[in-house]
């Protein structure tokens, strides 16, 4: 894709489903508390990046352009 992300995760909303960590090990982790956290602020554009965030069941993973912040998911109505 060669864009890079900014990573963000809600954590009032994170429910510790660890879903993220099974689409992205590389991406995230689940602190002590099962909050998910990404591993890194920013990182390369990926599909299991964008997996996890789809697949969050309560949507506290953001996803925009490192560069510009143009939302990458969830989209911009």
């Amino acid at each position: 894709m060669g864009d890079r992300w900014r990573i963000e995760v809600d954590r009032s909303l994170c429910i510790g489903s660890g879903m993220c960590v099974g689409h992205a090990p590389d991406g995230f982790d689940l602190d002590s508390a099962r909050q998910s956290h990404p591993r890194t602020a920013t990182a390369e554009a990926c599909e299991k990046l964008l997996a996890a965030a789809e697949n969050c069941p309560v949507e506290a993973i953001a996803l925009t352009l490192a560069d510009s912040g143009e939302a990458v998911f969830p989209p911009e109505d």
